[in-house]
């Protein structure tokens, strides 16, 4: 028996030659807010404090709130819609479709599906990724991930939450610090590596009953504990992420943190030693509002001048489970 090498034998297949390493790029960001913005004055009576103590203890002067009729996946499509119109991607382009959440607006089918159809996405996957206040950081490493394969060009990423509609009204540790809203950003493909850096990702289960929300049940948080260990896993994932991309603090120009809470902002720039001015603080008219935090961030910090085409921008989120993570992205599309 003659053995042939696929040189040599024609009816062989042409050795699959490796693809060029593709890199994903951050094309653009828009949100979705509810309407109805409630003011600390209408919270602080009916938890037993004023409102100078709820802006001390959190940042918070006012958030907006769902009403009971609107629809997670709505928003989520009006934050997608505009997004994909800002980045000029037609629908019909988007391959993957994911929705960072904790609250869809039924138990099944996921988000994501109905967002797509909403969208006119027809020909993308679909899926919801639950990871808290993480889940944004989550779901941007698997749209990043999927590109970088090669097995998607074009992914569209949603954080979206209506933390209100588990929230306790009457409970002070959380009634005054969630609220709702969705954020989106469209992802591409490049053809060299480059524009979003590794995606640093930590757990704990340890620390699960720290944020917990039971089933059918309210979110119940212990706030001195959670603060703590907030502080120290997004200071620790900043300097991962800074390290994996090759890069100092003082080579990033911006800082957007999951906003959860303003003494948590302020606490890891210090620990970091990082100028205020360089930390992205908006929670104090959104509110906390969990996956949805850092697209709105960045929208804001688009609105507001601070982001410009090149800027290199380190992302980091806490959220329950523990879950955490962080990376650094060079702003806008090549």
């Amino acid at each position: 028996m003659t053995v042939t090498t696929p040189s040599t034998d024609p009816r062989s297949h042409e050795p699959v030659q490796p693809p060029t390493r593709l890199g994903a790029s951050i094309d653009a960001v828009a949100v979705s807010l509810p309407r109805t913005v409630v003011g600390n004055a209408e919270i602080a009576p009916r938890i037993g404090v004023t409102d100078e103590w709820i802006v001390r203890r959190t940042g918070i002067h006012s958030r907006h709130i769902a009403a009971p009729q609107e629809r997670l996946a709505t928003h989520a499509i009006d934050a997608g819609s505009l997004a994909l119109e800002r980045a000029g991607v037609a629908p019909a382009d988007v391959d993957l479709v994911l929705v960072a959440t904790t609250t869809p607006d039924e138990v099944m089918p996921n988000a994501a599906p109905l967002v797509a159809h909403g969208l006119g996405a027809r020909r993308a996957g679909a899926f919801d990724i639950g990871a808290a206040c993480s889940g944004f950081l989550s779901a941007l490493a698997v749209g990043v991930g999927q590109i970088e394969s090669g097995r998607c060009d074009c992914a569209l990423v949603i954080g979206a939450d209506f933390m209100s509609r588990i929230t306790d009204p009457e409970d002070r540790s959380t009634a005054a610090v969630f609220a709702d809203g969705a954020g989106a950003v469209v992802l591409r493909a490049m053809g060299y590596p480059g524009r979003i850096g590794p995606i640093v990702l930590g757990a704990d289960g340890a620390g699960a009953d720290h944020i917990f929300v039971p089933p059918n049940g309210k979110i119940r948080m212990q706030g001195h504990e959670t603060f703590r260990e907030a502080v120290a896993r997004l200071t620790l994932s900043t300097l991962q992420a800074a390290r994996a991309a090759r890069l100092d603090l003082a080579d990033i120009d911006l800082f957007v943190y999951h906003q959860a809470n303003g003494r948590i902002l302020s606490a890891v720039g210090e620990k970091l030693n990082i100028a205020p001015e360089r930390v992205v603080d908006c929670i104090g008219q959104y509110g906390n509002t969990s996956a949805a935090t850092i697209p709105l961030a960045l929208a804001y910090s688009e609105a507001e001048g601070r982001l410009a085409p090149g800027h290199r921008v380190l992302l980091g989120a806490f959220g329950a489970g523990f879950t955490w993570g962080a990376t650094v992205v060079q702003w806008g599309s090549p």
